[in-house]
């Protein structure tokens, strides 16, 4: 029997009422230790728009996790850096829905993470 997760701190998780990816990355940070809540919303945009995402970088999905902000399918390896490193950024975003992320079928790709409130957009990690 696997030995249980440590719990690591609680996630809330904005989501379209709508949207089913969105509670397989909710399993995916329960996974790997979080204590996730959900709540739906039909404002993600204006909600993007307050932390600082554009519009043509929206996310499926806003999480808070601790003191950032952390938009879409978000690798766990880049929320851990994020978390360690606890850099000067409102958060992180990962735009769009990419095949192959945690909750997200299909292959995986090359991701590109940008710096939530950057104009032009900060590369923060390709992973």
């Amino acid at each position: 029997m696997a030995a249980p997760v440590q719990a690591r701190g609680t996630v809330t998780l904005y989501k379209n009422p709508q949207c089913g990816c969105c509670e397989g990355y909710a399993d995916y940070l329960r996974n790997n230790g979080f204590e996730v809540k959900v709540l739906p919303s039909h404002d993600l945009l204006v909600m993007g728009q307050n932390y600082g995402i554009p519009d043509e970088d929206a996310p499926c999905h806003i999480s808070v996790i601790g003191d950032y902000v952390v938009g879409g399918h978000m690798p766990i390896e880049v929320v851990n850096r994020l978390l360690s490193e606890k850099p000067k950024i409102t958060g992180i975003n990962l735009p769009g829905m990419p095949t192959g992320t945690p909750g997200m079928p299909g292959p995986k790709m090359q991701l590109t993470i940008y710096e939530i409130g950057q104009r032009p957009p900060k590369v923060y990690a390709v992973v």
